[in-house]
C-alpha cells in the first residue's frame, strides 16, 4: 500500500492483520534506558521486540529533541526503521502554530510519519497544512491523559458543555471530508485512556474519528475500560502504552520483557476491540 494511501485505511488493514490496535510509545529517557545503549539502538530494539504484536509506534519527539542534533538524527533513523518493520509511525509532537510555521512543521514531520499529533488551540488555519497533506493522519488534542487537563479542557462553556466537547465538534467537522474506504477519517483525536468515563460522549461527538488513547499502563489506564471507544470498529481507536512496555525490565532482558508486555496488552485489546 502506498504511503499516500488514506491513513485510516492503512490502520484498518494493519489492525485486521494483527487483530489488536496496539501502539507502543517510544519515550527514550537515558535515565531509564538499559545502561550502555544509545537512543537509536534502544528504540530499534523496542521496534524489533513489539513488531509482532503492535500495529504502530509513537515516538515522542521531545525525548529525541532533548538530545540535540544527534537526537533528531535518531528520530529520523527510528521512524525509518519502524516503517521498514511494517509498523505505522505516529510522531507525537503536538505541533500547532500560525499557517506559515505550520507548513514548516509539516515539511519537517510528514516525511517521517504516517500520522502526527497536533494542538488545535490556534484554530483551523493552524492545522490546515497538516489536513491537506496527502496520506497524513492527524490526531488533534481533545481530552488529554494528564490530571492538569481539567484546568482548561473541562472549563464550562455558556451552554454548560466542557470546552473539550466544543473542540471535539471542531475536529469532527475538520475531518468530515477526509473519510476513507474504512469509514474512518484521517483526522482523529487524542483522548486519554485515563478518562474512560467520557469515552461514550467522545464517540458520539466523533463518530468517524480514530481515537488515539494514551495513558495505558504507567498512567493507570486499563484496556478493559476502553470498549466505548471501539463502537465504530476495531480500528476506530489506537491504544498507546509507553513506559510500561519499553521499561518493563531495565536489565539484560529488556527486549524479552517489552515483547511479553506488548503481547499481553495486545491480547487484552483484542478482547475489547473485537468482542465475542
Amino acid at each position: 500500500m502506498s504511503e499516500a494511501a488514506h491513513f485510516a485505511d492503512r490502520l484498518a488493514a494493519a489492525v485486521e492483520e494483527k487483530g489488536a490496535p496496539l501502539c507502543v510509545g517510544l519515550d527514550p529517557d537515558p535515565a531509564l534506558m538499559p545502561e550502555g545503549l544509545g537512543v537509536a539502538e534502544f528504540c530499534r530494539g523496542i521496534v524489533d521486540a513489539v513488531a509482532g504484536a503492535a500495529v504502530a509506534v509513537k515516538p515522542q519527539s521531545a525525548f529525541f529533541e532533548a538530545q540535540g542534533a544527534a537526537g533528531w538524527a535518531a528520530l529520523v533513523e527510528v521512524c525509518d526503521y519502524a516503517r521498514g518493520a511494517g509498523l505505522l509511525v505516529v510522531v507525537d509532537a503536538k505541533r500547532g502554530d500560525v499557517p506559515s510555521t505550520a507548513r514548516a512543521y509539516v515539511a519537517a514531520l510528514a516525511p517521517l510519519a504516517d500520522a502526527v499529533t497536533v494542538n488545535p488551540y490556534l484554530g483551523h488555519d493552524s492545522l490546515e497544512p497538516f489536513l491537506v497533506r496527502e496520506g497524513l493522519g492527524v490526531f488533534a488534542v481533545v481530552k488529554t491523559s494528564n490530571p492538569g487537563s481539567a484546568d482548561l479542557q473541562d472549563l464550562p462553556l455558556e451552554d454548560g458543555r466542557p470546552l473539550w466537547q466544543h473542540v471535539a465538534g471542531l475536529v469532527d467537522r475538520w475531518g468530515a471530508d477526509l473519510v476513507g474506504e474504512s469509514g474512518l477519517s484521517s483526522v482523529g483525536a487524542v483522548v486519554g485512556a485515563t478518562h474512560p468515563d467520557v469515552l461514550e460522549d467522545v464517540r458520539s461527538l466523533l463518530p468517524r474519528a480514530v481515537l488515539l488513547l494514551p495513558g495505558v499502563g504507567a498512567q493507570g489506564g486499563r484496556p478493559e475500560d476502553l470498549a466505548p471507544a471501539f463502537a465504530a470498529g476495531p480500528a476506530s481507536a489506537l491504544v498507546s502504552a509507553s513506559r510500561s512496555v519499553i521499561y518493563a525490565d531495565p536489565g539484560s532482558r529488556w527486549q524479552e520483557a517489552a515483547a511479553a508486555e506488548a503481547e499481553r496488552l495486545a491480547g487484552e485489546l483484542r478482547a475489547v476491540a473485537v468482542p465475542g
